[in-house]
This record gives C-alpha cells, sequence and structure tokens, in this order.
C-alpha cells in the first residue's frame, strides 16, 4: 500500500507530465512532481508496473539506440541512488559513532574533572595531615624539653634532699654531742651540787629548752624531709605520666606517617587514571578523523562512477544516431503512434 496518499493513477499522472517536457521520469523526478511525498520504494513499484504495461508501445515507439539510452540512465540512476544511499549510512554511522565519541568524551570530561576534584581533596588532606604532624612535632618537641626540666628538677631536688639529710645527720651529730655535754656537765655538777645547786638548775633549765628547741628544729626538719620525699614521689609520677604521653604521641604520630602514604598512593593512582582517559579520548579523536577521510573518499568515488555512466550514455547516444534517421513516429489523435516509412 502506498503511504502519504499516493497511488499508481498520481504516479502515472506525473510520469506522463515529465514525458511531455521531455524529462526522464526516475524515481527522484516523479517524487519531486508529486510535491516530495511518498516513499521512493513504492514510487518505483508503480513506475515498474506502468513500463511493463506500455512495453508494448514503447517497443514501437523507440529505437534500440533510445532504449539503450534509457537502460543506461536507469542503470545510472539507480548506482546513483544505490551510492547515494550507502553514502547516507555511512554518514548515518558516522553520525552515530560522533555521537557515541561525544557522550565518550565528555564522560572522560566529567570523569577528569572527578579525578581532579578527587585529588584536590587528597591534596587538602595530605596538607591537614602535614600541619597535623607538623603540631604533633611541636608537641612532642615541648614535652621532651618539659620531660628534661622535670627531670633537671628531679636531680636538683635530689642533690636539696641530699643537703638536707646531711643537715640531719649534723643536727643529729650536734644533739649527740649537747647530750654528750649535759652527760659531762651532770657529773660535774654532781661533784659541786651542794655548791652551785642554783646555778645548775638555771643551767639545767636553760640545756632543757635548748633541747626543746633543738627537738622542734628536728621535727621541722623531718617535716620538710618528708615534703620534699612527697614531691620527689610525686615528680616521678608527673615524669611516668610524660613517659606515657610521649610514647601516645609518638604512636599517633606512625599512623598520621601511614595514612600519609596511603593518600600519596592514591593521588597516585588518580593520576595515571587521569592518563589513560586522556589516551583514550586521543584514540577516539583519531578515529573520527579517518572516518571522514573515508566517508570523502567515497563520495569522491560515487562522483567518477556518476561521470563515468554519463560519458557511457553519450557514447551509446553517439552511436547509434544515425539508425534514428530512418523511421520517424507519428502521433495522432487518440493518442497511438505508427510508424512512417521515409520517402524514397
Amino acid at each position: 500500500m502506498a503511504r502519504g496518499g499516493i497511488n499508481k493513477a498520481l504516479v502515472q499522472k506525473a510520469r506522463r507530465a515529465l514525458l511531455a517536457r521531455g524529462e526522464h521520469p526516475s524515481i527522484d523526478a516523479v517524487r519531486v512532481e508529486l510535491g516530495n511525498t511518498g516513499s521512493k520504494t513504492t514510487i518505483h513499484r508503480y513506475l515498474k508496473e506502468l513500463e511493463e504495461a506500455d512495453v508494448g508501445s514503447i517497443e514501437r515507439e523507440k529505437s534500440l539506440s533510445e532504449q539503450l539510452t534509457i537502460q543506461v540512465a536507469q542503470l545510472a540512476e539507480r548506482m546513483q541512488e544505490e551510492a547515494h544511499a550507502a553514502v547516507a549510512q555511512e554518514r548515518e554511522q558516522l553520525a552515530l559513532e560522533r555521537t557515541e565519541y561525544l557522550l565518550q568524551l565528555q564522560q572522560s570530561e566529567i570523569r577528569i574533572k572527578q579525578l581532579e576534584g578527587e585529588a584536590e581533596g587528597l591534596t587538602t588532606q595530605l596538607q591537614e595531615v602535614r600541619l597535623a604532624y607538623q603540631q604533633d612535632h611541636q608537641q612532642l618537641q615541648q614535652a621532651l624539653i618539659e620531660c628534661a626540666r622535670l627531670h633537671q628538677a628531679n636531680q636538683d631536688l635530689g642533690v636539696r634532699l641530699a643537703d638536707r639529710e646531711s643537715q640531719i645527720l649534723s643536727l643529729e651529730e650536734k644533739h649527740q654531742h649537747v647530750r654528750d655535754a649535759l652527760e659531762h656537765y651532770r657529773l660535774a655538777s654532781k661533784e659541786q651540787r651542794e655548791q652551785e645547786q642554783r646555778r645548775h638548775e638555771a643551767q639545767v633549765q636553760q640545756l632543757q629548752v635548748e633541747t626543746r628547741q633543738l627537738q622542734q628544729v628536728l621535727v621541722i626538719k623531718q617535716d620538710e624531709l618528708t615534703q620534699l620525699n612527697r614531691d620527689n614521689e610525686r615528680f616521678v609520677t608527673e615524669a611516668r605520666q610524660m613517659r606515657k604521653d610521649l610514647t601516645t604521641n609518638q604512636t599517633g604520630l606512625e599512623r598520621q606517617a601511614n595514612e600519609l602514604a596511603s593518600l600519596a598512593q592514591q593521588l597516585a593512582l588518580s593520576e595515571s587514571g587521569k592518563a589513560v582517559l586522556q589516551a583514550r579520548a586521543n584514540d577516539l579523536q583519531a578515529e573520527v578523523t579517518r572516518l571522514v577521510d573515508t566517508v570523502a573518499a567515497q563520495t569522491r568515488q560515487a562522483e567518477a562512477l556518476q561521470a563515468s555512466l554519463t560519458a557511457m550514455a553519450a557514447q551509446f547516444s553517439h552511436m547509434h544516431h544515425p539508425a534514428q534517421a530512418e523511421t520517424t513516429t507519428q502521433v495522432v489523435d487518440d493518442g497511438t503512434a505508427e510508424q512512417i516509412a521515409p520517402s524514397p
């Protein structure tokens, strides 16, 4: 069935109009005459049916040269249509491939942008990790300095403690001397008790006061010694805590160094993926260039074939031109034709 309202009668009418104007009723000419409507397949089928229906009259009306010319023209037209169809198919294929290439190129650009964004994020993370590492390193240096200061303070406290112990020993020696002196005084006073009883008692009281004072001094010194021992224990505890903090900071620094190495490896992988996508884009561009050159070559081949067919048709027409003068065709009013022999 004809599409777009085209039927055999319309095709026949268009064909007769073209023949009346002296034009060849090709498929494209008939389609133009019909207002660029109808499929070429349907028009070709109707033209073939009309040619088969009029084959008897065509054989009587036309000479061998005209038949050959028409056949050559039809052959040229069919070859031209086939060439156009092939070129159109190639162009359509090229358009599809180009669309696919543009889509792949767009996806590649999007992926490249994503990789660049990831690379920037990794660079930012790397900078943050480096900054944190520097801060932790500074804290570690400060902790080492504080630890050294505490160690020096501990040594100073040890020296002070040794001084306190020597002072206590000196006080104990003095106390012992006082006791010895007191014993010596008691022996001496025992001999002079009657004569120097009052003076002895006064001296005893005075010595007792001095003894109490010395005992108080000894208690104070013992309290200071106890306080120094407590301070020493506190400093030792703080030094242990500082060592623990130092160990924790070193562990954190090692973990951050491992994370930094992992981020650097991810950045290298992103750079290699970007290079692969760029190489793929270059290959696709080269393929598009090759397809364009192929289509141009096929177009030039089709034009050369058309020129060759035209030359062949002209050659056939020139070879059979003398035979056209032997017979003439007379058209009568009813549309039939009869041959008239030339006069002797």
